[in-house]
Parts: C-alpha cells; structure tokens; sequence
C-alpha cells in the first residue's frame, strides 16, 4: 500500500531533532521561532538531523530520482533555503506539542525543476515519545501555485498602470445613481432635462450618492491631496460650482443609455484652484445593470484652456491698455445695430500729449500713459459698457440704453478718475479729450460715432489753445 500510494509519500526520523529541542528547553528556549530567526543557520542544523527511511514510488517519479539511494545522495539539490522559512513553522509546530504539521513549501526534482508542494506529516502511532518514524505526504500544487502566481501578478500589473497612469484615474460606484434615476423613470417622467430644470436639487443628490472606490497616484498630485484618505474626505471641495452643469448633462447621457462618455468639465483642487480637465467615463464591461464599477479618466487641459482663454483675449483686445481692440469695436456697433438698443451713447476719448511724450521722453512714457489711459477707461466702463482703443491714442465707450444724462456721468467718472490717477503716478501728466453724443429715434450708430468724434476735436482744438497751441 506505501509503495503504489498515488501521492509523494516519506518515512522519516526526527529523533534527532527531538534531543536537539530537549538541549534548547534545558538551555532555557522558549520561544522557539525567535530562536530560529536569530541564527536561520540553526533551521539547517535541524534539516540535517532529519534522516529519510524510505520513500515510495511516487516519490521516486515526482523527483525524477532513479532509486532511494539517489535521492538520499541528492538531496541538497531537492531542498533549497526556499523552504527554510516554511520549515521553521513545521518545526514551531512540533515544539508546541503538536503531532502533526503542515505547510506549503518548494522543492526540487533531481533535474532542477521546482516543484510547489504541500507537505502534511505526522508523528506515527507509538513513536511519540522519541520521534524516531514521521510519515511525510507531499501533494504536488506546482500548477495551482503556478496559476496563482499568475494571477497575482496580472493583478500587481493592472494595479500598477493603475497607479502609475499619467492621468487622473477615479473607479467610483454609480449604483446609487442609476436607482435615482429608475425611480425618477418609474414615476413617468420621460424628459429629464425637463425635470432637472424643475428640479435642480436632483442633480446635486445624485453628485452625492457618487461613491468613490479607488483613486491613482496622479489623482492625488492633480488634486493637491496627501494621500486618499484626504481626498475623500474633501470631495465636496472637488466637485462644486462649475461642475454641477457638466454633470446635469452627463446624467441626461445615462438616462438615455450612453454609458460610454467624454467632455470637458471643472472641477477644484483642494487648493481651491479652477482645473480644466477632459473626462472619459466609462462604466465596466459587466456591470451595465447597475453601473457599479465605473471608470473615469481626468486629463488635465487647464493650460491648454488658458492657452485658449488667452488667444481669445488677444483677438478681442488690445494688449497694452487691456482695453477690447477696434475689431471687437467695430462688431460691437453692428450687434448694438441689430439689436436696436436705444438710446446708445458714444464717448470718444483722445489722450492729450502722447506724441511730445514719445518724442520728448521716449516711448516706455508713451505706453505708460497708455496703460493707465486703459485702467481709467476700463474702471469708468462696467459692463454692459465697453471700452475700446481704436486708434494710436484714440478710444471709445460704448454705451448701450444710456442717454445723455447718464453718458455725462461717464465723463464725469473719467474726469475724477484722471484727477486721481495724475496724483497716484509721478511722471508724465494723463489728459483726454472728451467728446460724446447720444443717438435718436432711427439714428445710425455710424452717425452718432462722428458726432462724438466732432465733439473730442472741439475739446481737443480747446485744450491746445489753452496752452498757446503747443503740443
């Protein structure tokens, strides 16, 4: 029966290690695995004591030995220090009383091959007492463990380009959201951007029942968090403001079923900064029934957005004075045109002096009055008011639905706002001249424009007559 059992069977001897533990315990051992992780040389002092008395067949065949006494001649090829840590608990058991043991360990067959075994061994039937017979069973688990170590690291890689994605990756439940939605649908309504416009307490629920499950390394640096722990903790900093109306039309793409998404939204980091970020979401293969395992990937896209913002900026305005450009100028009289707003008021301001100031102290004086030409106006000009330089040294102020009452209040402001600024600044002195008409009934803007040009060179030809007609 020994000889043709269908598993790895040993006879062994372990008197040896029995006298060597009485030597430990009359030596003052107590704590065996202690012991044992001092010197991990006594382990192999113990592995040495161990004497094979027989083996079976199987044994022979699963180490590709010839015959017993190969094996035996062999044996510091088949046990490897991989298995002195798993030998270190079979000999802790032994020494807290117990007669059996157990444990997952490799070996190695005459050839080189590892072998993962499990090993079961127990103390036979009246050799308690000396130790001298331990029968020994190994079940060869090489393709379980081989399968197992395949799996852990399929898993350490996808966790990996996980962690180490260079963009923000969130895996969050949406369960929630999806019964939210259900019962909304089972209560009748069938247009849900109708309800939300209802009810906008809706979307802000449903951003609430979100449940983050895992996040990346690069989560955690675009949103400014120490660790998870931090970031989950300050959710409602994250997703705020700007980010309600992305996510009202994201719900409406679920509601109609696509679960498959990507747009640009806003969200915050715990700094408080505004990031622009592309969204990719996704929910698993899997889990379309209810949406508990989602995936959303956050590229960051703020410069590319300020880049954008920027170049906007420049095509509208002009970038010494701030003021918006004369192309912004002119397509705003044709939308005031069309819009038939009235009445319209017209300021047009030429800043006295720039040519004797750029000829005289150069132009860094020149465009310093420039700039604070542009800060006056801007201030005198709140929306839905715009100012705009259209020349070298020429502006003007829109003023759509004011009339001359209110037109002669900007005048005013500017006038203040010079008075001010001349005593801020140390250098060259500001002064505009001034000229404004207001439209009538039927009145084209074009018209209006030149009658407030007509008036800035009035006042214009006045200021240099007030200085003997110097420049």
């Amino acid at each position: 029966m020994f000889d043709l059992a269908p598993v790895s069977l040993w006879v062994e001897d372990y008197s040896g290690v029995k006298r060597l533990f009485a030597e430990w315990r009359a030596a003052g051992v107590t704590d065996l695995r202690a012991f044992l992780c001092e010197d991990l040389d006594r382990i192999r002092t113990c592995a040495g004591l161990i004497r094979i008395v027989e083996v079976n067949r199987k044994t022979l065949s699963l180490f590709e030995a010839e015959d017993q006494i190969r094996l035996i001649a062999n044996l510091d090829v088949v046990f490897h220090d991989d298995m002195l840590v798993t030998h270190l608990d079979e000999l802790v058991q032994l020494w807290n009383g117990q007669t059996e043991f157990s444990g997952l360990t490799v070996n190695y067959t005459l050839t080189g091959r590892r072998l993962d075994i499990r090993l079961n061994g127990a103390i036979l039937p009246g050799y308690e007492d000396d130790w001298a017979r331990v029968l020994v069973a190994i079940e060869d688990v090489t393709e379980r463990e081989a399968a197992r170590r395949a799996l852990a690291d399929s898993e350490a890689y996808a966790r990996g380009l996980f962690q180490h994605s260079p963009v923000s990756l969130w895996v969050e439940d949406f369960s929630a959201v999806k019964h939210l939605l259900d019962d909304v649908r089972a209560c009748g309504i069938t247009d849900l951007r109708t309800f939300t416009d209802v009810h906008p307490e809706f979307v802000q629920r449903c951003m609430s029942e979100i449940r983050v499950i895992d996040v990346n390394a690069c989560t955690l640096s675009l949103f400014g968090a120490a660790d998870r722990a931090d970031l989950l903790l300050h959710q409602h900093q994250i997703f705020r403001d700007a980010m309600q109306r992305p996510f009202r039309e994201q719900l409406i793409d679920l509601w109609h079923g696509e679960l498959l998404q990507h747009r640009e939204v806003v969200n915050y980091s715990l700094a408080g900064d505004e990031l622009h970020l592309l969204m990719q979401f996704s929910v698993l293969p899997g889990h379309e029934r209810d949406w508990s395992l989602v995936q959303i990937a956050l590229t960051d896209i703020t410069a590319r957005k300020k880049a954008e913002a920027y170049l906007e900026f420049l095509g509208k305005h002009d970038v010494l004075t701030k003021l918006y450009n004369r192309s912004f100028y002119v397509d705003e009289i044709n939308r005031l045109e069309r819009a038939g707003l009235s009445p319209t008021t017209v300021v047009i301001a030429d800043l006295n002096g720039l040519k004797i100031a750029n000829d005289r102290l150069g132009h860094a004086v020149g465009d310093q009055l420039l700039r604070r030409a542009g800060e006056i106006l801007k201030a005198a000009a709140p929306e839905p008011a715009h100012a705009a330089r259209i020349g070298g040294d020429e502006f003007a102020i829109l003023l759509p639905g004011t009339d001359e009452r209110g037109g002669q209040a900007t005048i005013d402001d500017i006038q203040r706002l010079v008075e001010v600024n001349n005593q801020f600044y140390g250098g060259g002195t500001l002064s505009f001249a001034l000229g404004m008409a207001t439209s009538t009934p039927g009145e084209r803007l074009e018209e209006v424009i030149k009658r407030a040009d007509a008036m800035m060179y009035r006042a214009k030809r006045a200021y240099y007559a007030g200085r003997g007609g110097r420049e």
